[in-house]
This record gives structure tokens, sequence and C-alpha cells, in this order.
């Protein structure tokens, strides 16, 4: 039996993600900034400590890791993007990286693959007539892209420690358990498809499943390393979303209602930007690595999703 060491395990991505390599016989260590106050009764779950604030972790854990996962971060939407929030977003995931490197660097272990979660905020927005996004694109500018670029930058180290490393660019989540699915069905449980903006803004997914299964392929596949999308094959607009959504959950008996940006601008400041952003991407290059998705359009996923 295997072991991986997951950071950021308490987190939607950790858990569902944690269920999925029990599920396939793996043992995970989980670390946390506080172990459980129940305890737990999984033998096939370890929690280990670590503060990433005063550069401390629980160095046996590490060493009984065959993987690492690396997914511990603030979350990006989470709060207003005030400074200090832009500023905890960031050193969340360097400090993390850095904690991670400095504990391999010193310390005797059997760590095969280091993968690490990025996003696809390292993407701009799409241009006219333009093609989807791919891994060697450049990072766009603004605080989302400089966040990608320092996050992927703090665990390229790893490599120099003959750690092979894969990281992993994630798309828009669905997941019944948090993230933007539980944002876009509360207006739906009123009757209400809230289409944000035109609409027209290009959504570029995951199901939480093949998320997961990504993560996992990636730990099986010792010919995968550097930088993967995890996106569906068929992105959508935000309206063809909503409305989707809307049928899966209510049938015919909602009223599409477009929220406009400037009430959007008001109620989440910059992180407008984002939620109004067009950004298509690629799934290829992780097709052609042979990962197979199992919800490759929005109907299939939300269809799983809303039953």
């Amino acid at each position: 039996m295997q072991t991986v060491l997951i950071t950021g395990g308490n987190g939607m991505i950790g858990k569902a993600l944690t269920s999925h390599l029990i599920d396939k016989g793996y043992k995970v260590i989980v670390l946390t900034r506080q172990l459980p106050a129940q305890k737990n009764t999984l033998p096939e779950i370890e929690f280990a400590l670590w503060d990433t604030k005063k550069q401390t972790i629980d160095i046996a854990a590490v060493q009984k890791a065959d993987y690492i996962i690396h997914l511990a971060g603030a979350g990006v939407v989470d709060k207003k993007w005030t400074a200090t929030y832009k500023t905890e977003i960031q050193q969340s995931r360097t400090e993390s990286s850095k904690l991670l490197l400095t504990t391999l660097q010193n310390n005797t272990n059997k760590i095969k693959a280091v993968i690490s979660a990025s996003a696809i905020g390292w993407y701009g927005e799409d241009v006219a007539g333009g093609k989807p996004f791919v891994e060697t694109d450049k990072p766009t500018s603004g605080f989302l892209g400089e966040t990608c670029v320092l996050w992927e930058q703090s665990i390229t180290p790893v490599e120099t420690l003959q750690k092979r490393l894969v990281k992993v660019r994630i798309g828009i989540v669905l997941s019944n358990e948090g993230g933007a699915l539980a944002e876009f069905k509360k207006p739906v449980k009123l009757g209400v498809a809230g289409i944000l903006g035109d609409g027209g803004q290009v959504v570029s997914w995951i199901h939480i499943d093949d998320l997961c299964r990504i993560f996992m392929y990636a730990i099986e596949n010792e010919n995968l390393s550097g930088v993967y999308n995890a996106v569906a094959p068929v992105p959508v607009t935000n309206k063809a979303l909503t409305l989707e959504l809307a049928k899966k959950m209510r049938g015919k008996f909602f009223i599409p209602l477009h929220v406009p940006a400037f009430v959007l601008k008001i109620m989440l400041g910059d992180r407008s930007i984002e939620v109004l952003k067009s950004t298509t991407v690629s799934d290829e290059k992780i097709k052609q690595a042979g990962f197979t998705f199992l919800f490759p359009t929005v109907d299939v996923a939300l269809g799983q999703l809303c039953k």
C-alpha cells in the first residue's frame, strides 16, 4: 500500500481526493494545522501537523510518504480582495511550498513525485478569433496571473531534488460539496437562473471526480511531468451552464435573469473581473497523455451532480 501526503486535504478538492485515493487502495496522510476533534476511525487516513507560518512540519509524516499532492492555499474567492488578503492568498501558496522543499532537502525521504495544484487563472481573457489557451502560453498580468506564477515557481525547485513534478492548472470545479456550483445553485433554488453579465463569457470547468482522477493519473503515470490543464473537453458559456443547471434542478420552472456587470462589481469588487472574464482552455495535452474524461460535457456532469 503506497502512501500519499496531501496538503490542503481539508478543502473541497482535498476531501474528494482523499476518498478517491482510499477507494483505489492508497493510504493518505493529511497535513493540517489542527488535528481533528473527533478521533479518526479510518485506518487508511492519518493526520499530521504542520504550520506554514512557523515553518514547522511533522517530518516523520513526510518520510512515510511515497507521493505528495500539494493543494494548500487560501481560497481565492472566499473573501474580498483587500491588500492583506491578496498577500495571504499568495503567501499561503509560496510558504507552504517552501516548507515542503526545505523538508525534502534536509531529510531522507522516499518521495517519488510531487503533484502540485495551480489554476487556469494563469491565462488571460480570450481574444476574438483566438485559439484555446495551452500550457505553453505566457501568464496574464493582473493578480491571479501573478499569483499562479509565484505558486508554480515556488514548487519548481523540487525538480533539483530529482523528484518528478507535475503542475495541474485547475479550471472551475463542479462539486456538490461547495465551490462555484454551490453559488450557482443558490438562486436556482429560488426559481431564478442567475446569468452573470451578458452570460457570453466562456467557463472552462471540470467535474470534481475527473479532477481527482487527473491527480491520481499523475501519480500512477511516470511519463507525466510538467504542466497540464485540468479542464473538461467542452467549455461552455456562463449562460449555457446556468440554464442547464436550472433545467436539471427545476425542469421548466425557473426564470432566467441577467445580473448586470455593474451589480457584480459592487458585490464582488475586483473579483468580478474573474467571473465576467471569458477564458477558453485546452485539455488536449492531458488527453494526449492518455487520460479519458468521465464527464466531458456539462450536460453529463450536471446530470450526475443533480441526481
